[in-house]
């Protein structure tokens, strides 16, 4: 190859190491390497006292810098470690800076060089074990969960349900909450509607948000007879129970036989009533004749109109209804789809995880260099090994709290159990309850439909 141009990098984790891998050994051997090939080494990047198991270097983002703006044919390092210690990492730098932007990337000491077949067919390798290294985290975090769970600990985080506090991984029963509890249990086994006992509640505790759906909620929920529920199993917890199980159970064949019972001053005949916004103008539609309607298109009530000049579409009222429910069913009968609408409003929890993976990460870090520590050095090793095991120590309590977090049954998970247990069957104004506990709002734009949840 006539005027082919590379970029050498080399890098040792530590200022003093004199194995084979030291700066000059590596500068000398990329220098020989592209001397007999003939190729031109414009420049060789350097990072002294850097772990290969992050991208954190100074010299490798120079190399990355140059790589962007097209200034070589081929990066090439002595050895496949220089570049990195972690396979996702190798595979996320060769394949998303280095091929993506025209450049081969060749190690000399495994023959590796994605200029040939052979080269291009290694990333294909590669990417099997990421996506292995991948599988097996996911596979831990999964196992440490449903093993929390088979041990009886509550999955709930800082969502405790009412009675409870969550302390150190524990539910602990919270007397005001428990005497909550018994209050909605005693009142309807009494004989007293959801909804009676919601606005009986919301009278006596009226700086606490109270609804019909957080009662039907308190009423099924078997964390009150001591279970713990997680991934559809339930099993035995470690917690106090604040029901007795057999009122439990009296309260459960008398859920069975009645229906929701809602009412309310101004009865909605409409399933969606309250709920339906103008995506384009902002006014609420009205439902009428057969079709919701937006008030500005529609006139029906000038209070409400936003712009008279409004054109967006009518819905027929049974197409709109079963879009909706069809989309509530959806997240009720598929978790990823469940765990996707939480995702998207839960950038603070996201923040959280993100921060907690970040500190595991810097651990790792420290371990590994610790490690590389002794490997180049003459430090006795039960000099490091209290170091490293406080490190882990550190590491696996952040990845308990990770666990439990991931693990999490949030409000809006309870009020969609609810909804799928509740709503075939029931009368309409019981629907509508079940349909806004998990419905902020449906937004129309022409033919276009945009349900916000209210996670």
């Amino acid at each position: 190859m006539s005027n082919f141009i590379v970029l050498g990098y080399t890098r040792v984790s530590t200022e003093n190491q004199i194995e084979n891998y030291s700066i000059d050994e590596q500068v000398e051997r990329i220098k020989s390497y592209c001397a007999a090939k003939g190729w031109t080494l414009a420049h060789t990047y350097i990072d002294r006292g850097y772990s290969g198991g992050n991208t954190d270097r100074p010299g490798l983002q120079k190399m990355l810098e140059a790589v962007r703006k097209h200034e070589a044919d081929a990066v090439v390092v002595y050895k496949l470690d220089r570049l990195s210690r972690s396979q996702k990492d190798t595979l996320t730098l060769i394949e998303d800076e280095l091929l993506s932007n025209g450049v081969d990337f060749i190690s000399i000491n495994e023959n590796f060089d994605t200029s040939t077949p052979f080269g291009r067919a290694m990333i294909g390798i590669l990417s099997v074990f990421a996506q292995l290294e991948k599988d097996q985290i996911t596979e831990r975090f999964t196992m440490g969960r449903i093993g929390r769970g088979k041990a009886g600990f509550f999955h709930g985080g800082g969502n405790a349900p009412t009675g409870y506090d969550y302390t150190d991984g524990h539910l602990i029963i919270n007397v005001h909450g428990e005497r909550q509890v018994h209050q909605i249990f005693d009142m309807f086994t009494a004989g007293l509607s959801i909804n009676a006992i919601y606005r009986r509640m919301q009278d006596t505790y009226s700086n606490e948000n109270w609804s019909a759906i957080k009662v039907s909620c308190i009423l099924r929920n078997t964390i009150y007879i001591g279970k713990v529920k997680f991934a559809g199993q339930e099993y035995d917890g470690q917690h106090e129970p604040i029901i007795p199980l057999e009122q439990f159970q009296d309260v459960q064949k008398l859920l069975a036989k009645r229906p929701i019972p809602v009412k309310t001053p101004f009865r909605a005949e409409y399933l969606l009533t309250g709920l339906v916004r103008c995506a384009r103008c902002g006014a609420r539609y009205s439902a009428n004749h057969g079709y919701y309607k937006c008030y500005s298109r529609a006139k029906s009530c000038a209070r409400f109109i936003k712009d008279p000049n409004c054109r967006n579409d009518n819905w027929k009222i049974e197409e709109l209804d079963n879009y909706v429910i069809s989309a509530i069913r959806k997240i009720c009968n598929n978790r990823k789809e469940l765990e996707a609408v939480i995702e998207k409003k839960q950038a603070p929890k996201r923040e959280k995880d993100s921060a907690i993976q970040k500190k595991i990460a810097k651990l790792d870090k420290q371990v590994d260099r610790l490690v590389e520590l002794f490997q180049i050095s003459d430090i006795p090793i039960e000099s490091l090994t209290g170091k490293i095991q406080a490190l882990r120590s550190q590491r696996t309590e952040l990845e308990r709290e990770l666990n439990e977090q991931q693990g999490e049954l949030s409000p809006f998970e309870e009020r969609v159990h609810a909804f799928a247990a509740g709503f075939n069957g029931a009368e309409l104004e019981a629907q509508r309850l079940l349909v806004s506990s998990v419905v902020e709002k449906v937004e129309i734009n022409g033919q276009k439909v945009d349900i916000e949840f209210r996670v």
